[in-house]
């Protein structure tokens, strides 16, 4: 295939996969207002949401046996994320705080989230051992940000515990609260929710194969075009999500 219809697959892909993304986020923060989701748990279905490109691009490289790409792929966006979702973020609204219990509270998970990649990537950990490790922390912790307060002092923890996770999960609430203001979503933003994302897989399964062409075609290495091309344009999602919020006064959701 031509190298210029490869270039026009992968600006359409970004194109589509970008736009579809951002719907897919609107509409299931939407659902989740609908269902009752606390912020925090909107917080969490948004950021799910808009990692949606860069998690179907990284697979879709897996899948071809392209490990490098999709390596790069996960390291770069999540360097790219740091940048532009606090860098940027900061820049627009002035300033990023964030109370000390919430960053506990989300830190913790991402410490042992990063540890067990760490142990994955490294020969440590098999594959499948990882993912339980990390679905161990990851499941609780979402459990917990979907409680409401009366929910949370019925866990058998002890008082001064539970006291504390009350407190965290109330202050991410207070700093959501700015940002996620969704209207109640219909069955119309339900079939929308579910368009969007094969949308979303299918326009990244075209972006991700085209860039790979193109950079074999280009001799770039695959580690480049996956850490470099794929990883930014995959993560403009959530740095747009992230200069929206933060414009409106929600950078501390970032």
């Amino acid at each position: 295939m031509p190298g210029g219809l490869q270039a026009v697959l992968f600006v359409v892909g970004v194109s589509v996969s970008l736009a579809a993304s951002w719907q897919l986020v609107l509409r299931l923060e939407r659902l989740g207002e609908r269902a009752g989701f606390s912020g925090a748990s909107l917080g969490l279905v948004a950021a799910l949401a808009a990692d949606a490109p860069e998690i179907t691009s990284a697979a879709t490289a897996l899948a071809h046996g392209q490990a490098s790409v999709g390596a790069g792929v996960v390291v770069g966006s999540n360097v790219f994320n740091l940048a532009a979702l606090l860098g940027l973020a900061a820049v627009v609204a002035g300033r990023v705080g964030f109370h000390r219990r919430v960053v506990l509270l989300g830190g913790i998970p991402g410490v042992w989230v990063a540890v067990v990649c760490l142990l994955t990537v490294a020969g440590v950990l098999p594959p499948a051992a990882g993912l339980v490790s990390a679905a161990i922390m990851l499941g609780p912790y979402a459990g917990l940000l979907a409680l409401r307060r009366s929910g949370i002092e019925r866990l058998p923890f002890p008082g001064s515990w539970t006291a504390w996770l009350v407190s965290a999960v109330y202050e991410e609430e207070t700093e959501l609260s700015e940002a996620i203001r969704p209207r109640r979503g219909t069955s119309r933003d339900g079939l929308a929710a579910a368009v969007a994302l094969v949308t979303v897989v299918a326009a990244s399964i075209v972006m991700e194969r085209a860039a790979t062409v193109l950079g074999r075609r280009y001799a770039v290495a695959d580690i480049v075009i996956g850490g470099l091309v794929l990883a930014v344009v995959t993560s403009l999602p959530n740095a747009v999500s992230a200069v929206y919020l933060a414009r409106r006064g929600g950078a501390r959701r970032c």
